[in-house]
């Protein structure tokens, strides 16, 4: 095991570097934060020093272990002044000339074998190091905003990194008490590619009026999300979301799980960026409205009963309830489905089992209405009826994300564990992919795919050739 490193510095004085070097100094590092913005490096100064007394006010840390933070935090605006830091972070303007020219200023104030490090989201590490004179010493180190509160750090080996550098990082991420995980240089790395499609999914089930927005997110908070696809685009920011949709669509020429959004470029043209303008898909300060039913006054029968615990015995399948064929989405619609049965059929969308939040159901039949909402209210749970489309919302929407992680997999960007760990730590899913692709049945996953793709005629749902061989 490598020594562990004690000289660190930060390059860029905003929220995301000042929280890299808190996390740092708190692990025991002396950290120096440089930043060419006198008002920068002040901001920043307020910024973990304020913390750092709220955080003794609410005893949440000891004033001895506060004292010894301040004593490892340093605010320099020169350069050279980093000499001696065994770690350097770039946590600087998501602009490639801007990076490079500070990287190569850096090779000539530290020493040979002081690691250079990128925080960039999805710069190529290779193209950055490049014009180094040693580009065996750099590499991808990804925190996730805010630096302080979430656990992944994604570390990412460009065509020169030295393996001993990826070691070293991924043992220095872990003893600030991150969650490491080495992946290729490629673009998105690991969450910002395969999450893609949880934005993308919501805008199209959106524009195809399969629900409204508040019940979008509402059916995605009912699956065991923090908070749906819509709400969260407005929390980072339409111009942000959309921006790093093209550059992921863009950079691998449009093979990829998702297709940047109309609905949300119009978002974006129309300055409707979220939270940050006071509009986006939802106007605020009242933001989304909450969505629910009032499932009191419905009639439960035996038939509802035994429907739901045969439909808990044995998800896969359709069961019979009072003239009506009942079960889970398998990627085929409703209508299809009353074909092949030659009876009413509802079909529901996947939701956490146990909970009791929204459930999204479809019916091919209007009669059949009343026989899903009394299967629901059996698990007290409520219903919001929605479109009858290829794989509903929230199946469709994992599915893809599954689909994807499978790509990554396939490419080996990183194993399943670490794809999993990477979703759960970096963008905060309650599942990782692979885990919940386990929980349908990959085999079953294969089928809710190759029918969402035959249905739709969209060639990006079809099964990833690791899914196939996995299953």
């Amino acid at each position: 095991m490598s020594a562990p490193i004690h000289h660190v510095a930060v390059c860029g004085a905003g929220a995301m570097g000042s929280g890299i070097a808190q996390v740092a100094a708190q692990a025991g590092a002396n950290v120096l934060i440089f930043d060419v913005s006198p008002q920068a490096l002040e901001s920043s100064r307020q910024r973990i020093l304020g913390w750092l007394d709220t955080a003794v006010e609410r005893g949440r840390m000891a004033p001895a272990k506060a004292d010894e933070v301040r004593s490892r935090l340093g605010w320099v605006s020169a350069l050279d002044d980093l000499g001696d830091s065994e770690l350097v972070i770039e946590a600087v303007i998501e602009d490639i000339a801007i990076k490079a020219d500070l990287f190569a200023r850096l090779e000539a104030v530290v020493a040979p074998d002081a690691i250079l490090a990128s925080n960039t989201s999805s710069l190529p590490i290779s193209r950055l190091a490049r014009q180094l004179v040693h580009p065996e010493r750099f590499v991808g180190m990804h925190f996730f905003n805010p630096a302080t509160a979430m656990k992944l750090v994604e570390v990412i080996a460009g065509a020169a990194t030295a393996p001993d550098v990826v070691a070293r990082i991924v043992q220095t991420a872990q003893a600030w008490g991150k969650i490491a995980i080495a992946v290729a240089d490629v673009p998105g790395f690991v969450v910002n590619r395969v999450a893609r499609p949880y934005y993308a999914e919501g805008f199209t089930a959106l524009t195809e009026g399969a629900a409204s927005a508040e019940e979008i997110d509402a059916l995605f908070r009912g699956a065991g999300f923090r908070m749906g696809p819509l709400e969260l685009t407005d929390l980072i920011g339409q111009d942000v979301n959309f921006a790093v949709a093209r550059s992921v669509f863009d950079s691998y020429f449009g093979r990829t799980r998702f297709v940047p959004q109309l609905r949300q470029a119009a978002l974006v043209d129309a300055g409707w960026l979220g939270r940050k303008s006071g509009r986006g898909v939802y106007a605020y300060p009242a933001g989304a409205d909450p969505v629910s039913a009032d499932i009191s006054g419905i009639e439960v029968t035996d038939e509802h009963r035994n429907a739901a615990q045969a439909l808990a015995a044995n998800p896969g399948d359709l069961v019979a309830c009072a003239g009506v064929m009942v079960g889970l989405t398998a990627g085929a619609t409703a209508r299809a489905e009353s074909g092949r049965y030659g009876q009413p059929v509802v079909l529901y969308d996947w939701t956490a089992s146990g909970g009791d939040g929204l459930a999204g159901f479809a019916v091919s039949h209007e009669a059949a209405v009343p026989v899903a909402v009394g299967v629901l209210a059996v698990q007290g749970r409520p219903g919001c009826r929605i479109a009858d489309r290829p794989g509903l919302i929230v199946a469709r929407t994992l599915a893809q994300i599954a689909n994807g992680a499978a790509d990554a997999a396939l490419e080996q960007v990183a194993d399943e564990a670490g794809i999993d760990a990477a979703l759960r730590h970096g963008a905060n899913y309650p599942f990782g992919p692979f885990a919940w692709a386990d929980g349908l049945g990959r085999a079953a996953l294969v089928e809710l795919l190759d029918a969402i793709a035959a249905e739709t005629g969209t060639a990006f749902y079809r099964p990833s050739p690791y899914l196939r061989a996995t299953a």
